[in-house]
């Protein structure tokens, strides 16, 4: 099951205490400063979490795989995540 914005928001709500509606103020707050960031092409690095990449991928050929017509793919910009070292460990702990 993912993790929504909605319980972020209540795990703030009953682990911080603050307000419902501060609770979502700040969550909406930090992801416009990180959308806003992304947007600029700035990277974003939260230690022990990862970091947040944009990289460039260059116009190329591609392949409708449905009818197999040859098609141009537009340059664009992506986001990309890798995970910090720590975050990494913790996650194959279980293993």
């Amino acid at each position: 099951m993912a993790l929504t914005k909605e319980k972020i928001i209540n795990s703030i709500y009953y682990q911080v205490g603050l307000s419902k509606s501060q609770s979502r103020a700040v969550v909406e707050s930090l992801l416009e400063i990180m959308k806003r960031t992304l947007e600029n092409g700035e990277n974003i690095l939260i230690s022990g979490f990862g970091k947040f990449e944009v990289k460039k991928k260059s116009a190329r050929r591609g392949r409708n795989p449905q009818t197999t017509e040859d098609l141009q793919l537009r340059a664009r910009r992506v986001v990309v995540f890798k995970t910090s070292g720590v975050l990494r460990n913790k996650i194959n702990q279980s293993l």
